[in-house]
């Protein structure tokens, strides 16, 4: 039996060992940082900032404009995306649950003002809120909303997914899908049908459900075409990819496609070089730091360049599918293939509007296209992805 100085010695020793132990646990989600995920976001973002600068700089030239306005921009976003990420994935995602619906509430108030007269139009969409000379996108944060809230509703109903979840969450999808077509932003409501399925296919919903969902798609998409919900330019860029040989379109329909095609190719192994790309400097292809920036990556960096940015994306998706796949519970789970789910959409249909095997919806390449709004909501997926690898044990 201890008693005394002994005594009081060993006491303190235990004391001070737990306290270390408590120390050690609060902190202990950081030893389990994925560095590979943040090393490629940050890689990629750099990218973009250096391939919008080259896509800007001569025009802005023209203009006596200062050369690193845009590029001067998407590294503030940067800054404040890098922020945002390391907030995200702070605090344990599942307080994200709990405040799910503040969050999603939130983003409809933003898709919302964007529709009243505080809303700017930009090439016939009125997508966006102006701040100061900068400009905020709701639609992008409302992504993520969508993702958290579809997220903790499957997680909530986890041992009975059936029609009523099925319900639920179509109500959680439709609303701030309905928000977006009003814009009008066909492109951005895609990726929302895409979310949807992608986390209803995850969330054990059953098959029939999920077969009634993609026939519900198709119909809606024959009905926005059939009462001509969209801007006619928008209904002429479908025509022109479904029938790229119509004579009732005029060449113009067909440029962006047609000019972007021909950068890419003109790159050919190694491209040009930074800042020599002809078609990049002239711009011969519209919108080629938002929409296109494929087409920059691809004629100055050739097809060594363009492989190499889309081996970052696969190598990005891979942590993130490996993260999933570790997950300790359903909405961790969910939350990285949500994440995973709108990059890989995105990537794709960016992508394939570069190289024609898609049509020109206006889909940005994440953290690549000027935005900064979708660059701090990409950083934010990444910082989704952060908070369930480090809390998977």
């Amino acid at each position: 039996m201890e008693s005394g100085y002994f005594g009081a010695d060993r006491s303190q020793r235990i004391a001070r060992e737990r306290v270390q132990a408590q120390w050690m646990d609060a902190y202990a989600p950081i030893r389990h940082l994925d560095p590979v995920l943040v090393l490629i976001a940050l890689a990629l973002s750099v990218i973009g900032i250096a391939m919008v600068y080259s896509a800007k700089a001569h025009q802005l030239q023209l203009q006596q404009l200062p050369t690193d306005l845009y590029a001067t921009k998407q590294t503030i976003a940067l800054a404040v995306g890098m922020v945002a990420l390391l907030v995200t994935a702070t605090f344990d995602y599942r307080y994200f649950r709990a405040y799910a619906i503040a969050v999603y509430v939130g983003s409809l108030l933003g898709l919302v003002l964007v529709l009243t007269p505080l809303g700017v139009e930009v090439n016939g969409t009125q997508a966006w809120l102006s701040f100061g000379g900068f400009q905020l996108q709701p639609a992008e944060f409302a992504k993520v909303a969508v993702i958290v809230t579809l997220a903790a509703l499957l997680h909530e109903r986890r041992e009975t997914p059936g029609i009523v979840t099925v319900a639920l969450g179509l109500v959680i999808v439709g609303v701030p899908l309905l928000l977006i077509l009003q814009q009008p932003d066909p492109g951005t409501a895609t990726v929302f049908l895409w979310l949807a399925f992608a986390l209803f296919l995850v969330g054990n919903i059953q098959a029939r459900y999920l077969g009634a969902m993609l026939a519900a798609g198709i119909a809606g998409v024959w009905a926005v075409l059939r009462f001509e919900l969209l801007a006619k330019h928008q209904v002429d860029r479908l025509t022109a990819f479904l029938d790229p040989n119509n004579p009732a379109l005029s060449q113009s329909i067909r440029y962006n496609a047609d000019q972007s095609l021909i950068a890419i190719g003109s790159g050919q192994f190694l491209g040009k070089g930074y800042m020599d790309g002809t078609q990049t400097n002239l711009a011969y292809v519209p919108e080629n730091h938002t929409d296109f920036i494929f087409t920059v990556v691809g004629e100055e960096f050739g097809f060594v360049g363009a492989t190499i940015v889309l081996g970052l994306f696969a190598l990005l998706m891979w942590r993130g599918i490996r993260i999933a796949m570790m997950a300790k519970d359903l909405f961790g789970t969910l939350l990285a293939v949500g994440a995973v789910a709108m990059i890989a959409f995105q990537v794709f249909v960016n992508v394939g509007m570069a190289v024609g095997i898609m049509p020109v919806i206006g889909i940005p390449l994440p953290f690549v296209s000027y935005g900064g709004t979708s660059l701090i909501a990409g950083l934010v997926l990444i910082g989704l992805l952060l908070n369930v690898h480090m809390r998977r044990f």
